[in-house]
């Protein structure tokens, strides 16, 4: 099974541009331009919160526009900069959100089963896992504890460096990893919120940060740096679960890099 991680859109109303500079919906339509083309196709794709810039439901109409083009399923949850109720009605008919209360839920019906969490503190920046969200993702990952499992959320459950973003950043993620360690099947942890590609170990597995699919932060690891942003490529990750050899995550670029050569071409050696 192939899971595509795109996170971080931003997008606007049509005309609107992130910073007055980004068009975050040509962005996302290159992205997702590069992931139909992607041989072979990934069987489902995640999003990790900052779906739309304002939580507006014209920006959900317009995101979910772009997310038509996709023939696989799409499994989302919000991020500081949705709206929570504003994205339940949008995604209503996708069938997988509660009526009511937080936005997470269970995915039980591939291979690796999907565990969707939500952070979101209504008006902050940073997020937080208070008792109960913590009691519902044990009792979640308690159910099936022999089915490899992907849990997504947000805001990255640990420390990054980048100053700027870790005073914003999650409260109750030694808590969380507590929960986590106990549950060996876990194999990823899925995050936005910090536009980078970024890897650590969170309670004995891998958190993964996917880059934006529009800006970057930019990468300062100063103690006394500032909050700036850079037009790096997008990217997204493919998550990769083959059954006995567990899972690897490949980081694709999206841009124009030249054509694929063959190391046959001219005589040398390959990697």
């Amino acid at each position: 099974m192939i899971v595509a991680h795109l996170t971080d859109m931003h997008i606007a109303p049509p005309g609107g541009l992130a910073y007055g500079a980004v068009d975050t919906a040509g962005c996302l339509a290159a992205c997702l331009a590069h992931l139909r083309g992607l041989d072979p196709s990934p069987d489902a794709v995640v999003l990790t919160g900052d779906l739309v810039e304002r939580g507006t439901d014209a920006e959900y109409e317009r995101c979910l526009g772009l997310l038509s083009q996709l023939a696989m399923p799409v499994y989302a949850i919000p991020g500081n900069h949705d709206e929570r109720e504003a994205f339940r009605r949008s995604f209503a008919y996708a069938g997988y959100l509660p009526a009511s209360g937080y936005l997470q839920y269970v995915v039980e019906n591939w291979p690796l089963r999907i565990v969707a969490l939500d952070t979101v503190v209504a008006g902050a920046v940073g997020g937080a896992l208070d008792d109960g969200r913590l009691e519902w993702l044990d009792a979640r990952l308690a159910e099936r504890p022999a089915m490899p499992t992907l849990v997504m959320m947000h805001h990255p459950p640990f420390v990054t460096g980048l100053t700027y973003m870790d005073a914003q950043g999650l409260a109750g993620m030694n808590e969380f990893a507590t929960v986590v360690a106990r549950h060996p099947q876990v194999e990823r942890i899925l995050c936005g919120h910090l536009h980078r590609a970024i890897v650590a170990r969170v309670g004995g597995t891998v958190a993964v940060v996917a880059p934006s699919t529009a800006y970057q932060l930019a990468l300062d690891l100063r103690a006394e740096a500032a909050g700036a942003y850079v037009m790096e490529p997008p990217a997204i990750y493919l998550h990769q679960w083959r059954h006995g050899q567990g899972m690897a995550s490949h980081l694709s670029l999206v841009g124009d890099f030249g054509p694929v050569r063959s190391f046959t071409e001219r005589p040398g050696r390959a990697p």
